[in-house]
C-alpha cells in the first residue's frame, strides 16, 4: 500500500516560489567563493604590488614628491586593473557553479517539469529513477524495487532497500520516521523508481546536518598551473638575485646606494613575470566560459588543457550517435511482419496485436527510457480502440533489468481474473532463453535478429506468461514463457555526426563506438556516422577471453565495440590509455562513472545522464550532442595554441627591458628605465596577454594536424628560443637607437624618450606578429581582434601624452625629440616588426605550434 497523492497535492510555481524565499535555497554554502576584501588583501600582497610601494618610499626619501605620487597613482591603476581581471574570472566561475547545479524531476501545478535542484522547496513532489542523486530528504509515496547508495553518509557500500511511506500529510511526517521511508540529500538511487515529498532542504538536510561537508571543496592546480609557479618561483629567484647584484655594482662603481637600490628595484620589477598566474588563471577561467555559451560544461579545468591532445574519443551510440528519439519501426512474429516504414496508415494486423500488447505490459507506465516511451507511443496509436490497452490492470511486481538476465518482466493482475500475467521484453538471447526454445526455433529467431540489426535497428524479444499461484517465484526464470516474437526500433543518426566525425579523422583522433547493442546494428549505425566498420568487431563476451596484450593489440584495427556492458568500458578505456592514447570516454549511466574516472577526459551527457555519471566526469554535454565535443577539442586546442603565443611575447617583451635596466648600468650609461616606464610597458603587456592572445581564434589548420603530445610544456625550448630571438633583436636595435640618439642630440632625455618609443610602438608589433604563426601579420584577412585594436589605440593616445604634455614627460624625465626623429622611430619599429615576422616563420615551418 502507498500513500494516496492527487494533483492537489502539488505545489503551484507560486507556493514554490513563497517557500523559497522562507527556507532559501536548497544548496550548501560554498566557502570558496572569493569576496571583494579577499581579492583586495590578494592583490595587496602581490610582490609587483609591494615593488611599487618600495620605489615610491626611496623617491618620497630622495625628495622627488612627484614620481613618488606618480608611482602610488600607478599602484591604483594596476590594483585596479587586476581587480577587473579577477572578479571576471570569479564571475566565470559563478555562472559555472550555476550550470552545473543539478537538475530535479518535479511535479508542480499537476505538470512536470526538470527544476534546478537549488530550487527544490519543502512540499514539492519528486520523480527519482536509477542513476539519479537525490536532491534533498524526501520521504517516500510511491515506489518500485527501490535500493539506493547511502555510503556518504553512512560508510557503508551495500545499497538499501527502501519501502513506501503510508503518511499522506506532509504536516504529519515527522522528524523521526524510519529510515526505510526516507531518501537522504546526497544519497544514490542505484535501482528501481521513485515518488517522494520534500521534507528537508539545504542546511536542514541529512547532508547539512554532517557539518556542511562540502563547502570546502576548492578548485585544484592544473598541470599547467603547477609548471607556471615553478617557473615563476626560479624566475623570481633569478632575477632577485641579479637584482641584488646590479644595486651592490651601481653602489659600488658610482658610491650612491639608493639610487643603487632604486635600479635593483627597478630591474626585479623588470623580471618578474607576475603577469604569467593572471593570464593562466583567465585563459582557462575564460576558456571555461566560452565551452559553456557551447552548450559544455568544464567541471574540471584540467580538462581544458587536455582537450587538445585527445587522440580517441569513445564514444556511445544512444544518444551521442543517435538522436535518442526511439520510434516502433517493425513488429515480426512467424506469420506475419509490419512495417511503420512500408504500411503507412494501414492498420496494424489482428495478429500482431498480442506482441504490442506485452510490449506495453512489459515497459513502465511514467516510461523514462526512451525505448519503453516509443513502445508506449504505438500502443497508444496502433492499439487505439482496441481491448489491448489496460489502463484498469494492477502492477503486482517487477522483476528489473539485472547483469545476469537483460530482461525485465512485470507481473499484472486483471480485474476478471484470478491468474496473474506475466509480461517480459529484453534482449532476443536473454527472451530465447527465458522461453527455452528449441535449436531449430532459436535459429529462425537468431536470423531475424540479425536481419534486422543490419538495418540499424535495436531488438527486443517479448514473452508472456500465465501464473495461478499466490505466491510468485523469485526468479523470472521461474515462470513459463511463450515467445511471442520481435519488436524493433529506430534512433537515426544524427544529421550533424557524420561532418563532426569526419573532423575528428582530419585532426588525428579515432572515434570509436562503444554500445551495448547487437554487433549488425553497431556496424550499420558506424557506417551511416562515418566511422570505419570493416575492421573485426569486439563483443563484450570476446572481451572477457582476451587478455590485457591482446587487447591492446586488437585494439589499432578496432573501431567498435558491441554487446559490451558498463563495467566492460572501463577495461577498454585502461587499454586505450595502456598504449599511451589520450581518451575522451562519453558515458550517461551510474556504471559508467568508473570509465569516466579512468578516461582522460570523462564526458557525460547533460539532458538524458545520470547524476553521478555527471558528476564523475570532467565535462557535460548540456545538449548531448556530439558534434559539441569536436568543438570542445577545437577549444582545446586553441587554448593551448594562444597560451604558448602568449608565453612567447611575455619572454620576447621582457628581454629588452631587463637587458635596458642592466646594459647601461655596467657600460656607465645613465640610468635608462625608471620605474615609471616599467609600469607604463605594464599596461600593454598584461592586457595584451589576457585579453588579446586569449580572445584569438583558432588558426587556419590547426583541426587538420595531428593531436598534441600529453606531455608537451608550455615553456618548451621552442618556445624560449623563438622570445629570445625575437626579444634580442630588439634590445640590439634599442641599444643602437639609444648610443645614436644620445651621440647626436647630446641629450640624455631625449635619447631616453626616443628608445622608450620605438620599445613601445615595437611591442604593439611584437603583438601583432604573434597573433600568428601560421602567417605574415600582413596576410591575416578576416581575423581582426577588437581588443587588440583598443589596446593599441589607447598605448599610442598614452604614448602621445608623455611625450608632448610637459608635466607628464618631465615625470618620465623625457625631452621631446625632434619630427625626424620620431619618424626614423617609427621606421626602426616597422623594422623591428619584419625582424619579429622572420624568426616566426622558421619555428613555425618545422614544426606546428598551434596544436
Amino acid at each position: 500500500m502507498s500513500a494516496s497523492f492527487t494533483h492537489d497535492d502539488d505545489l503551484s510555481e507560486k507556493e514554490a516560489r513563497e517557500r523559497l524565499i522562507q527556507d532559501g535555497p536548497n544548496e550548501l554554502p560554498v566557502s570558496s567563493r572569493r569576496g571583494i576584501l579577499r581579492l583586495l588583501r590578494e592583490i595587496v600582497s602581490e610582490p609587483m604590488f609591494l615593488l611599487l610601494v618600495a620605489c615610491g618610499a626611496i623617491y618620497m626619501f630622495l625628495g622627488d614628491r612627484n614620481e613618488a605620487l606618480m608611482l602610488l597613482g600607478f599602484v591604483f591603476v594596476v590594483m585596479g586593473i587586476t581587480f577587473f581581471q579577477q572578479r571576471r574570472t570569479e564571475r566565470s566561475l559563478e555562472a559555472l557553479r550555476d550550470l552545473s547545479s543539478p537538475q530535479t524531476l518535479v511535479i508542480r501545478d499537476g505538470l512536470t517539469r526538470k527544476i534546478a535542484g537549488s530550487d527544490l522547496v519543502r512540499g514539492d513532489i519528486v520523480l527519482l529513477a536509477e542513476g539519479d542523486r537525490v536532491p534533498a530528504d524526501i520521504y517516500i509515496v510511491d515506489s518500485s524495487n527501490l535500493a539506493v547508495d547511502e555510503s556518504m553518509l553512512t560508510g557503508e557500500s551495500v545499497p538499501v532497500a527502501k519501502e513506501t511511506g503510508l503518511i499522506s500529510n506532509l504536516a504529519a511526517i515527522a522528524s523521526d520516521v524510519s529510515d526505510a521511508v526516507q531518501l537522504f540529500s546526497g544519497t544514490l538511487v542505484t535501482q528501481g523508481t521513485a515518488r517522494g515529498r520534500v521534507i528537508a532542504t539545504g542546511e536542514r538536510s541529512a547532508l547539512g546536518h554532517i557539518g556542511k561537508s562540502l563547502a570546502g571543496l576548492g578548485g585544484q592546480s592544473t598541470p599547467i598551473q603547477l609548471e607556471t609557479r615553478r617557473v615563476v618561483k626560479h624566475v623570481a629567484t633569478v632575477g632577485l638575485l641579479l637584482a641584488g647584484g646590479l644595486a651592490v655594482t651601481y653602489w659600488l662603481t658610482r658610491g650612491d646606494w639608493i639610487n643603487g637600490l632604486l635600479t635593483g628595484l627597478t630591474l626585479a620589477m623588470a623580471i618578474l613575470p607576475e603577469e604569467l598566474p593572471v593570464v593562466l588563471t583567465l585563459f582557462l577561467g575564460l576558456g571555461a566560459w566560452r565551452l559553456a555559451r557551447e552548450q559544455v560544461l568544464a567541471r574540471s579545468i584540467p580538462a581544458i588543457e587536455l582537450l587538445g591532445a585527445t587522440t580517441v574519443l569513445c564514444v556511445d551510440k544512444t544518444g551521442t550517435l543517435t538522436s535518442n528519439r526511439m520510434a516502433v519501426r517493425r513488429l515480426w512474429i512467424d506469420s506475419a511482419i509490419y512495417d511503420t516504414t512500408v504500411a503507412g496508415s494501414a492498420p496494424l494486423p489482428e495478429e500482431l496485436h498480442g506482441i504490442l500488447e506485452f510490449a506495453v505490459l512489459a515497459s513502465h507506465r511514467r516510461a523514462f527510457d526512451p525505448m519503453e516511451s516509443a513502445i508506449g507511443e504505438a500502443g497508444k496509436h496502433l492499439l487505439a480502440n482496441t481491448e489491448h490497452l489496460h489502463g484498469d490492470w494492477t502492477l503486482i511486481e517487477d522483476y528489473p533489468l539485472s547483469r545476469e538476465m537483460l530482461a525485465m518482466s512485470r507481473v499484472w493482475q486483471s480485474p476478471n481474473q484470478r491468474e496473474r500475467v506475466i509480461a517480459a521484453k529484453g534482449a532476443p538471447e536473454a527472451i530465447v532463453d527465458l522461453c527455452h526454445l528449441d535449436t531449430t526455433r532459436c535459429a529462425v529467431v537468431a536470423e531475424q535478429v540479425r536481419l534486422m540489426a543490419a538495418d540499424g535497428l535495436r531488438v527486443l524479444g517479448v514473452a508472456r506468461a500465465i501464473f495461478a499461484a499466490e505466491t510468485l517465484p523469485g526468479n523470472q526464470h521461474d515462470f513459463e514463457f511463450e515467445f511471442l516474437g520481435l519488436i524493433a526500433l529506430e534512433d537515426p543518426v544524427r544529421s550533424d555526426v557524420p561532418q563532426a566525425i569526419a573532423e575528428c579523422h582530419m585532426a588525428g583522433i579515432r572515434v570509436v563506438m562503444i554500445t551495448g547493442d547487437h554487433s549488425a546494428t553497431a556496424v550499420s549505425i558506424a557506417r551511416q556516422a562515418g566511422i570505419p566498420a570493416d575492421d573485426a568487431v569486439i563483443t563484450g563476451a570476446e572481451l572477457t577471453n582476451l587478455s590485457d596484450d591482446e587487447l591492446r593489440t586488437r585494439l589499432a584495427n578496432t573501431h567498435i565495440f558491441s554487446r559490451i556492458r558498463p563495467e566492460q568500458k572501463l577495461r577498454i578505456v585502461q587499454a586505450f590509455r595502456a598504449r599511451g592514447d589520450v581518451v575522451a570516454m562519453t558515458g550517461d549511466g551510474v556504471n559508467d562513472a568508473p570509465a569516466l574516472k579512468a578516461a582522460s577526459i570523462g564526458v557525460a551527457m547533460g539532458a538524458r545522464g545520470t547524476d553521478v555519471a555527471r558528476e564523475a566526469a570532467a565535462l557535460v554535454l548540456l545538449n548531448d550532442d556530439f558534434s559539441s565535443l569536436v568543438v570542445a577539442v577545437r577549444y582545446g586546442r586553441r587554448v593551448f595554441a594562444n597560451l604558448r603565443k602568449a608565453i612567447v611575447f611575455v619572454v620576447a617583451v621582457h628581454v629588452p627591458i631587463v637587458g635596458l635596466s642592466i646594459i647601461p648600468v655596467l657600460l656607465g650609461w645613465p640610468i635608462l628605465l625608471l620605474p615609471v616606464h616599467i609600469l607604463f610597458l605594464q599596461l600593454i603587456i598584461d592586457p595584451a596577454c589576457s585579453i588579446v592572445f586569449e580572445a584569438e581564434p583558432l588558426e587556419a589548420g590547426a583541426m587538420l594536424a595531428k593531436p598534441r603530445r600529453p606531455e608537451a610544456h608550455l615553456f618548451d625550448k621552442q618556445v624560449l628560443i623563438r622570445g629570445l630571438w625575437q626579444g634580442g633583436g630588439l634590445l640590439i636595435t634599442l641599444l643602437v637607437v639609444y648610443a645614436g640618439t644620445r651621440f647626436m642630440s647630446n641629450s640624455d632625455g631625449m635619447a631616453r624618450a626616443m628608445t622608450f618609443t620605438v620599445l613601445v610602438i615595437s611591442n604593439l608589433g611584437l603583438i601583432h606578429a604573434n597573433r600568428s604563426w601560421r602567417q605574415a601579420s600582413w596576410r591575416r584577412s578576416g581575423s581582426s581582434n577588437r581588443y587588440f585594436g583598443w589596446i593599441a589605440l589607447t598605448t599610442l593616445v598614452l604614448l602621445g601624452a608623455t611625450l608632448g604634455i610637459p608635466a607628464i614627460s618631465r615625470l618620465f624625465a623625457f625631452v621631446l625629440p625632434t619630427p625626424s626623429m620620431l619618424l626614423g622611430g617609427v621606421g626602426v619599429a616597422a623594422m623591428n616588426l619584419l625582424w619579429f615576422e622572420a624568426v616566426k616563420h622558421p619555428f613555425g615551418r618545422r614544426r606546428s605550434l598551434a596544436r
